[in-house]
């Protein structure tokens, strides 16, 4: 995979795997293993961090660390492990990754441990447009049929992105878009830790959200780009148990 070796040299990749998944019922297990065709979903995730050539994989732990830790020491002994505690939203769990972070010159990318059927081309080719536009931040966005409840990617001419707009704070013409964010970024290291200073927990749910560093991005005049991953599935999150399955039948179907 010659794609990958340009990047290698300069990829960290950071999972975020810290939450409690509600909708899965459990108690006693975090959402990131939970089984898909007899792995964690997180293996996957990791999985794909590492065929990219990731020099580095960060995954920020938080509820029941230690089923995730002990899975992931023996499967992926080089991953390195960072406490999310408390959790106090996406923006906070990527902050706690800048110590571990902070000589390390390059790019960084975030995925979240609940995808695991993002596929290592589609983020080669995130990667590929992140490094050729020089842009501090670059979005993995998708087309959806039905956008509803999804933050809208709203770009220039040049095809940039100028703005992520929440479901519910839209106009109609931007309701109209069907392209989404999917919450996969890649970031400038010194970008991404400079814009997490600018962030506010002034929302309600009182949270330190990630999406809110491009804000601080569009007002510094930096630009930011997007790229659209081949299929929504790709994207999709797993928050219970039937698209768990759904899941399963996907990967089932690819072979």
């Amino acid at each position: 995979m010659s794609a990958a070796s340009n990047i290698k040299t300069s990829l960290a990749t950071v999972i975020m795997a810290a939450g409690k998944g509600t909708r899965m019922k459990s108690t006693d297990k975090a959402k990131v293993m939970f089984d898909l065709r007899g792995k964690p979903m997180l293996h996957y995730v990791v999985d794909t961090a590492l065929a990219i050539g990731s020099t580095r994989v960060l995954v920020i732990v938080g509820f029941q660390r230690d089923g995730v830790k002990a899975y992931l020491n023996v499967s992926h002994p080089n991953v390195e492990f960072v406490v999310q505690e408390p959790q106090l939203g996406t923006g906070h769990a990527v902050m706690q990754t800048e110590s571990l972070l902070k000589s390390f010159s390059g790019n960084v990318l975030v995925l979240s441990g609940d995808v695991p059927l993002l596929k290592q081309e589609t983020l080669i080719d995130l990667l590929r447009v992140h490094l050729s536009t020089e842009t501090v931040a670059t979005v993995l966005t998708a087309e959806l049929e039905n956008p509803a409840g999804y933050g809208r990617i709203i770009r220039n001419s040049q095809g940039l992105v100028e703005k992520i707009v929440e479901h519910k704070d839209a106009s109609q013409g931007e309701l109209a878009v069907r392209e989404i964010n999917s919450g996969i970024y890649v970031f400038k290291r010194e970008s991404l830790f400079d814009g997490l200073k600018h962030i506010t927990t002034h929302n309600a749910q009182k949270e330190y959200y990630l999406t809110d560093v491009f804000g601080y991005f569009w007002k510094q005049g930096w630009k930011v780009a997007a790229v659209k991953a081949p299929t929504p599935d790709e994207i999709q999150g797993i928050n219970t148990h039937e698209q768990l399955q759904a899941a399963a039948e996907i990967l089932n179907a690819q072979g």
